[in-house]
């Protein structure tokens, strides 16, 4: 792998992290209810989850487990109902608008299950295994690159979608006041809702 593949590896990575997905989703949910702590505790859970896949697929159990299709399929369901449950969580809360009780239930929340919701969103979502496996083998060379060099590239993808959901979680400390408005919470609740089960649906009819 050279600094001129790794460049232009970096560059597709930032598209790709920038592009909304369940684990933004995750984010932004627990940040505005649990505030910063609670985003970043998604944040930290979410770089985990990525961690750890990367991890597989740069020591080569990420192909196994594409392979081994009973268990591709129980990670595939598994992410399916739990986005679909956080979603319809997130829809039920637009719903009732009644955000005094859900707050006074969020202040209670405690951080191992904020830190649970990112961490499940990403371990469960077998595309980001199917995106390592995809991505990552159009930058290596087999003659010549390393599983040391796999993992640095699966770990950039970790590293740099951590820093894009800080920033998000720093834009929504910013804002918190507005978005804490009855009308706006109760529509962001409903696109993040419909969003999250958005996603479980599709990932459930993939093929």
């Amino acid at each position: 792998m050279t600094w001129n593949s790794y460049g232009t590896y970096l560059i597709f990575v930032i598209l790709v992290v920038l592009a909304p997905g369940p684990d933004t989703l995750v984010t932004l949910k627990n940040a505005l209810s649990g505030g910063t702590r609670g985003g970043l505790l998604s944040t930290w859970g979410i770089l985990i989850g990525n961690l750890l896949q990367g991890t597989a697929v740069g020591l080569g159990l990420g192909a196994l487990i594409v392979r081994s299709q009973p268990l591709f399929l129980a990670v595939r369901w598994a992410g399916v109902v739990y986005l679909c449950y956080l979603g319809f969580q997130a829809l039920r809360g637009a719903w009732r608008g009644d955000y005094r009780k859900l707050d006074e239930f969020g202040a209670r929340s405690t951080s191992f299950r904020r830190w649970r919701e990112g961490f499940l969103s990403n371990v469960t979502n077998p595309k980001v295994l199917a995106l390592y496996l995809s991505v990552l083998p159009q930058f290596l060379d087999p003659g010549k690159t390393s599983a040391w060099d796999a993992l640095v590239l699966a770990y950039t993808v970790a590293i740099l979608g951590a820093v894009w959901l800080l920033v998000l979680v720093m834009l929504v400390h910013r804002v918190r006041a507005w978005l804490q408005r009855r009308r706006v919470r109760r529509s962001l609740d409903a696109v993040t809702g419909t969003a999250l089960v958005g996603f479980g649906v599709a990932l459930a009819l993939e093929g």
